[in-house]
C-alpha cells in the first residue's frame, strides 16, 4: 500500500535546495528525490534557471548581461517558474524539489555589485518554500572541487569566488531566517551527498509527523 507523508493535505510540499557552486546540490537533490520516492512520495524535481523560455534566455545571457538587468531576468524566470511549473505540481499533490531558488537569487548577482536589499525587494512576491535547505561547506574544499572541473559561468571564474559566495549565502540565510522562512542548514564539508540527503529527508519526516499531532 502506498505510504504518503502528506496524505492529509491536498497540496503537495515545496522544498528548495541552495548552496555555493561545488557544494553538491544536484547530487544531493537526486538522492533526496530517490529517497522520497522510495517512501511513497510523488516527486517532481526542477531547477533554476528553469526549462521555460525565460530560463533558457537566462542561460544564454548570463555571460553577456550583468547587474540589475540580469537580476531582473532571473527574477522574471522565477515568477514564471512558479506560475507554470511549481504551483501546478504542488496543487496536484506532488512534492516539488527545486535545485536553486530564492537564496540563489539573493546571492549570484552580488558578484555584479547588486545590493542585497534590491534583490530582496525584487523577490518579495515569490512563493515561500515549505522548507528552504541551505547547503554549506568549507570554501577551500569547494574551491578545490571547482578547480577540478570547468567553470560553469563567469561567476565561478571570479578570483576568490568560493569564499565570496559562501559569505553571500551566510548573509542571505540570515535575511531569510529573519523574514520567517523555515530554513534547514546542512553542513556538507565532511558529509557525503547521500548522508546529506538522508538528513534532509529525516527533517521532512519529522516536520510532517509533528504537524499531524
Amino acid at each position: 500500500m502506498k505510504s504518503r507523508l502528506f496524505s492529509d493535505q491536498e497540496r503537495g510540499m515545496f522544498v528548495s535546495v541552495d548552496g555555493p557552486s561545488g557544494v553538491g546540490k544536484s547530487t544531493i537533490v537526486r538522492h533526496l528525490a530517490q529517497m522520497l520516492v522510495a517512501n511513497g512520495e510523488d516527486v517532481h524535481v526542477t531547477a533554476e534557471p528553469s526549462n521555460g523560455p525565460i530560463g533558457k534566455l537566462c542561460r544564454e545571457l548570463t555571460e553577456s548581461v550583468t547587474g540589475h538587468a540580469l537580476a531582473c531576468l532571473y527574477a522574471a524566470d522565477r515568477y514564471h517558474h512558479i506560475e507554470h511549473e511549481i504551483r501546478p505540481q504542488t496543487e496536484a499533490g506532488k512534492t516539488v524539489i527545486s535545485d536553486r531558488y530564492i537564496p540563489s537569487g539573493l546571492v549570484m548577482q552580488r558578484f555584479d555589485g547588486i545590493d542585497l536589499a534590491f534583490l530582496w525587494q525584487l523577490n518579495a512576491e515569490i512563493d515561500r518554500p515549505d522548507l528552504t535547505v541551505i547547503l554549506e561547506a568549507d570554501p577551500d574544499i569547494i574551491s578545490e572541487r571547482l578547480a577540478e572541473r570547468e567553470p560553469h559561468n563567469r561567476f565561478q571564474r571570479t578570483s576568490g569566488s568560493s569564499h565570496a559566495e559562501v559569505r553571500f549565502y551566510h548573509q542571505a540565510t540570515d535575511r531569510l531566517i529573519q523574514a520567517g522562512f523555515d530554513v534547514l542548514r546542512v553542513n556538507c564539508t565532511q558529509r557525503p551527498p547521500e548522508k546529506s540527503a538522508a538528513f534532509i529527508r529525516d527533517r521532512l519526516l519529522t516536520f510532517f509527523a509533528s504537524s499531524k499531532e
